[in-house]
């Protein structure tokens, strides 16, 4: 199953991967709670659609390549 790729631990793309989607995630919490101007909403709105797009690229890539380690099941 191509979801079980998403979980590699030891290659770098997945915790980039999170760090981004998880940043992103709070910027737009940020742009939803927090009073800010409209360049600053802009601002912290590009930045949270930018990592949004980068973490979806980085997941795709993940599903895309085989792991390099075989995985080890429990």
């Amino acid at each position: 199953m191509k979801l079980l790729r998403i979980y590699q631990p030891r290659n770098p793309l997945f915790w980039l991967m999170l760090a981004l989607n998880g940043l992103s995630y709070l910027l737009a919490w940020v742009v939803q709670n927090r009073p800010l101007n409209t360049a600053g909403m802009l601002l912290v709105g590009g930045f949270a659609l930018a990592n949004a797009v980068l973490g979806t690229w980085l997941l795709w890539r993940l599903i895309r390549e085989r792991p390099s380690a075989p995985h080890m099941e429990p």
